[in-house]
């Protein structure tokens, strides 16, 4: 393929700025305005088990939920890489829940689809929340090549 013929892709800035508003959510359990088209469809799917979602308070909702559910102090995203695609963007990220016995971390790798400059449909893929004894014994039994 020339690079004439190269498929579009969604404006890099645009996809970093989107991205960006979406990861904050994470920590604030808020969606900044005009962030999610009105009837955005979330589709997510942690270990061994799939559920969807339609508008952003919804999916705001569950994050505020899932982190109750562990007794959070806090909820911090480390946002570790975004691609635009011709349709949206993908992005990744490294999530961290801070409770008094401890801390859950998880990856999730998200397929956003951006419709009039809002997200309108998210397929997230999440490894699972990972306690302080799962990640020592990862580290010794499978020490990572690269991080």
């Amino acid at each position: 393929m020339a690079v004439a013929d190269a498929i579009p892709v969604l404006d890099p800035a645009v996809a970093e700025t989107l991205s960006l508003r979406f990861h904050r959510c994470w920590e604030s359990f808020e969606a900044d305005d005009g962030l999610f088209a009105d009837d955005a469809f979330f589709d997510l799917m942690p270990p061994f088990w799939r559920f969807q979602l339609e508008g952003g308070q919804a999916f705001v909702d569950q994050l505020r939920a899932v982190a109750e559910q562990h007794g959070a102090l806090s909820v911090s995203v480390e946002m570790l890489r975004t691609v635009p695609t011709a349709t949206g963007f993908v992005t990744e990220h490294r999530e961290t829940i801070d409770t008094e016995g401890g801390a859950f971390t998880a990856r999730r790798v998200h397929v956003c689809e951006v419709r009039d400059g809002r997200i309108a449909a998210v397929t997230t893929y999440c490894n699972g929340g990972w306690d302080d004894e799962l990640r020592a014994r990862h580290a010794a039994e499978a020490p990572m090549l690269r991080p």
